[in-house]
């Protein structure tokens, strides 16, 4: 019988290398939109694209994967060059960010859980953390280097969208489902909550002026 599964740390690492090309697409993208020239564009992309993993890997007590695996900055560099190129196709279609940061929302909540998992066990606190960490540390330097306030302050619903991947993906881990399937529900449901909330402009509720 042939053996279809595939290593738990192939499956986390290619996930990984997708989430970082989305983000580094909105860091592209932004910086373009503040017309940001050819350095500015990949440096943004790079920081947006490895940012949030470095921080949960210097929080878990890890080596940065970033500096021992140059497949992660080549990515980022790739995306900004082609996004530098290919600008003015996106002119139009600039709201394409937002697409690949919930993609990356989704690929990042669940690849920063996955890590805190295979670290402490099944153990929801340090998941949760490792997880919204990892999804929103890149966005939030993103925001800041162009002198926006982080979105996931003020936008629709973010940062619970990645909570609620995040849990989804705790409890089938908790009832003994395969991680890969875990892995792949919960960054459907992050992603897919995101998507919705920017379609129909879901908001969580703020403080209303008098």
């Amino acid at each position: 019988m042939v053996d279809f599964s595939f290593p738990v740390d192939g499956f986390i690492s290619i996930l990984d290398y997708l989430g970082t090309a989305a983000f580094a697409i909105t860091g592209a993208s932004k910086a373009i939109i503040h017309k940001a020239d050819i350095f500015g564009i990949i440096v943004l992309a790079t920081v947006v694209g490895v940012a949030g993993g470095i921080t949960r890997d210097v929080i878990f007590g890890r080596f940065p994967t970033v500096f021992s695996d140059p497949i992660y900055v080549g990515i980022t560099v790739i995306v900004g060059i082609a996004m530098f190129f290919l600008h003015s196709y996106f002119k139009k279609r600039m709201n394409v960010w937002l697409v690949f940061d919930a993609i990356g929302l989704g690929v990042f909540s669940i690849i920063g859980a996955s890590i805190a998992y295979q670290i402490v066990g099944l153990d929801f606190l340090p998941i949760m953390f490792g997880g919204i960490i990892t999804a929103i540390g890149g966005g939030i330097l993103r925001d800041v280097f162009v002198r926006e306030i982080p979105i996931v302050f003020v936008k629709e619903v973010y940062a619970v969208a990645s909570i609620i991947g995040i849990v989804i993906f705790y409890v089938i881990l908790y009832y003994g489902v395969d991680m890969q399937v875990a892995s792949i529900i919960g960054i459907v449901a992050a992603t897919g909550i995101r998507l919705l909330a920017m379609k129909y402009k879901w908001n969580l509720p703020k403080v209303r002026e008098i």
